[in-house]
């Protein structure tokens, strides 16, 4: 579904990517794992095509990223952001039926509320939440929404930025799980950058490692702890000596 062909991308004297090969199949679930400032998050944009790469090709279902119609290609895919960004100034129900209520995809506000309170409820929220503004919930509450948001319009493939930053260990739980429900269900693809290593064992199909602009490794998450390379056992175990460097 997603293919990232030697694709390079640089800002002035800063090259991020450096000739990133990565191939993720229909259905799946894919998780970029690496530190910060790695590229994870520029890779996304990349494939979204809110930043251009430098250098390479990015295909999506078989087809170059910068051909064909912008918004009905943006149109396949649903993202969970890492802050949440919610609109605090709409209703949380609003919030989720958010692309429903424009463009293409645009439906009468009565037929996008129903929806609205529909995901809600797909991810644990219950109808009385639909009318509360964002600054009235939880962060974990926040996040729900986040998700609902993200798969309102059944999207084909959906983008997760550090889903469960900023959450206790028992609602990352939570939120992992729902993850790993909601994208089977569907049958869509998912690419998901994070740093949570229970994350990546719980919403995984398979890994990839990023560093210093490559894909170091990348397999199924069964042989992600047997892979038997240096910059995966590091990170995975968090150690501080190993190939990757600390920045100090």
């Amino acid at each position: 579904m997603i293919r990232l062909t030697d694709v390079h991308k640089a800002f002035g004297s800063n090259r991020v990517l450096r000739g990133v090969n990565l191939h993720v199949p229909k259905g799946t679930s894919m998780v970029i794992i690496g530190g910060s400032g790695t590229g994870k998050s520029v890779a996304l944009k990349c494939v979204l095509g809110l930043v251009t790469p430098d250098a390479g090709l990015i295909e999506v279902d078989g087809k170059d990223v910068r051909s064909g119609d912008r918004d009905a290609f943006l149109a396949r895919f649903g993202m969970l952001f890492q802050g949440g960004a919610l609109f605090d100034s709409l209703p949380v129900w609003q919030n989720v039926a958010f692309r429903l209520m424009r463009g293409a995809l645009k439906r009468p506000k009565a037929e996008a509320r129903e929806i609205a309170i529909e995901k809600l409820r797909r991810v644990g929220l219950k109808p009385d939440v639909a009318d509360k503004l964002p600054a009235e919930l939880s962060g974990g509450m926040q996040k729900r929404v986040g998700l609902a948001r993200a798969i309102a319009a059944e999207p084909e493939i959906i983008f997760f930025d550090e889903p469960t930053t900023g959450l206790d260990p028992i609602m990352a739980g939570v939120i992992n799980e729902l993850i790993r429900e909601i994208v089977t269900e569907m049958g869509a693809t998912a690419m998901t950058i994070t740093h949570d290593m229970s994350s990546v064992r719980a919403i995984a199909d398979n890994v990839a490692m990023l560093h210093e602009g490559v894909i170091k490794w990348t397999g199924p998450v069964a042989q992600m702890d047997a892979s038997g390379d240096p910059y995966v056992d590091q990170f995975i175990h968090g150690r501080a000596e190993g190939p990757i460097e600390a920045v100090r």
